[in-house]
């Protein structure tokens, strides 16, 4: 009995000691710095250019069409299909 006490009691000493070291990390590791200052903005038209480039420009796609997959399971409460 007096060992499970024992065990007890320091848990909760080492437990108490983590928590007191995780508050004094994080205190020893902040800054008391004020407000950083505010960046300066300045507005420019980005450049724009295509995102697909072509050897040869034409009036043809550069990408295939998609197409969605064909529904190969049942979804939950879906309806059930019978051929």
């Amino acid at each position: 009995m007096a060992s499970n006490t024992l065990t007890r009691r320091l848990t909760a000493a080492v437990g108490g000691a983590a928590i007191l070291a995780m508050i004094g990390f994080t205190a020893a590791c902040s800054t008391d710095s004020d407000k950083p200052a505010e960046p300066t903005t300045t507005t420019t038209e980005p450049s724009l250019t295509p995102t697909e480039k072509v050897v040869k420009p034409t009036a043809e796609d550069f990408t295939p069409p998609v197409k969605a997959p064909q529904l190969t399971v049942r979804p939950p409460n879906g309806p059930v299909l019978r051929d």
